[in-house]
């Protein structure tokens, strides 16, 4: 009993490993949909807790709505869109390009979660994986980008800091 206990936690150990990058709870949709997207940050920064979690807004992801959390500012950057996207009839040529969590205190053995919604227009490829940069900041002056997008012919596992990604799938 003892044996399969241990077995567990050193599976478990070795999958907490793997997954120890920011990544997005739902990782797939299909265009042409409204998108809830859960960021789960697993760890601060070399063990520094985090202070600041920033989202940078891929092109084509529209009407954006962050989820205020206690104890954090929420700030959003907009800007103009590369192009004018359709929003259910309304063409939308602007709005929330990046979206700032700062001022809270994550340590670094705990874990949490950032949300927003946002709208994957149609004109985002469907079966293509969509990334999501994203910058970890924590005290002391620590930085973490989870900003790196695979090239053709790799894979995220690939990189130290990838970026989270979203599977786009055909519009139902």
């Amino acid at each position: 009993m003892k044996t399969h206990l241990l077995a567990a936690m050193l599976v478990t150990l070795g999958t907490t490993g793997a997954l120890a990058h920011i990544t997005l709870e739902t990782q797939q949709a299909p265009v042409g949909s409204t998108y809830k997207a859960v960021l789960r940050v697993p760890h601060g920064c070399q063990g520094a807790a985090t202070t600041k979690v920033r989202v940078r807004i891929p092109e084509g992801v529209i009407a954006i709505k962050p989820m205020p959390k206690p104890g954090w500012t929420l700030e959003t950057v907009k800007g103009p869109y590369g192009k004018a996207f359709d929003y259910y009839g309304t063409p939308t040529s602007e709005g929330v390009k990046e979206v700032v969590w700062s001022g809270g205190r994550l340590l670094d053995e705990h874990y949490d979660e950032f949300v927003l919604r946002g709208y994957l227009t149609s004109d985002l490829k469907a079966d293509t994986v969509l990334y999501v940069p994203v910058v970890q900041e924590c005290e002391g002056g620590a930085v973490e980008r989870w900003i790196e997008i695979p090239t053709e012919g790799k894979s995220a596992d690939d990189y130290k800091y990838p970026a989270p990604g979203l599977k786009l799938t055909p519009k139902k």
